[in-house]
């Protein structure tokens, strides 16, 4: 479930050409906070999925919520 989460979440990144041959910056709307550059548009999206990878754990981890993305939902539903 983890890796279709980062998946989706890829397929909504966005991508740019910086200026000065300085490379290309991804970010992923939905996730606050989320976004990389690199040389190539490969690299940028390798660096990405670690980003929100790292992103997602630490979020999980602390128990914040996380949106969903793709109709997948990874929040823990709390006890009434």
């Amino acid at each position: 479930m983890l890796t279709a989460y980062v998946q989706a979440a890829l397929a909504l990144a966005h991508y740019e050409i910086l200026d000065d041959d300085e490379g290309i910056y991804g970010s992923v709307e939905p996730l606050p906070g989320v976004w990389a550059s690199a040389a190539t548009l490969e690299e940028c999206r390798v660096e990405l999925q670690e980003v929100i990878e790292d992103w997602l754990l630490i979020r999980l981890r602390r128990g914040a919520t996380v949106p969903v993305i793709g109709g997948i939902d990874l929040n823990v539903a709390q006890a009434a």
